[in-house]
């Protein structure tokens, strides 16, 4: 596989990884870092790559999988899950500051979800994945990706509700 084939495999996903790893990384750079790392290990193994029927996929599964093992390692004790990529041109200053505020409520109502929650949430939510992938992805039945997903929107809605009911709390 030449370098062309293999940028025009890739490229198409690269944000999307880079958004995975932001999710899971608070740091831009960490994201940025775990990115690459995943790209130079699908470089590496480029010759299996034609053997994927998914590379989106398989690459995200990478992802993920090397997003948590930064996150146990004992570098990671001030990484946490957060993701913004939120950007709206043509709002005034006020609607800015309510957006702004909305997105990180539910950043940090995320951050308290279950694990699977929190990644079957991003997956569907965020990143516009379908069912089907996002069974590949988690390899998880259609029922249980279904049941977690309605499981962390409602933990979101009701986390959100209680905060505009009381307050910030």
């Amino acid at each position: 596989m030449t370098q062309s084939e293999f940028l025009e495999i890739v490229m198409p996903f690269k944000d999307k990884l880079y958004r995975l790893a932001k999710r899971l990384l608070i740091s831009s750079e960490e994201a940025e870092d775990a990115t690459q790392e995943v790209l130079l290990k699908l470089w590496s193994g480029k010759k299996k790559i034609e053997g994927y029927s998914n590379v989106e996929a398989f690459a995200m599964t990478m992802t993920r999988n090397f997003c948590l093992d930064r996150l146990k390692s004992r570098q990671a004790g001030n990484l946490k899950l957060v993701h913004s990529n939120f950007t709206d041109g043509g709002s005034s200053l006020q609607q800015q500051v309510e957006t702004r505020d909305s997105l990180d409520w539910v950043s940090r109502i995320m951050d308290e979800l279950p694990e699977q929650q929190r990644m079957v949430l991003q997956l569907k939510d965020v990143e516009a994945y379908d069912y089907p992938e996002i069974e590949e992805l988690l390899d998880m039945k259609p029922t249980a990706v279904r049941v977690t997903l309605s499981r962390a929107r409602k933990a979101v809605r009701e986390k959100l509700l209680e905060k505009h009911r009381y307050g910030i709390g």
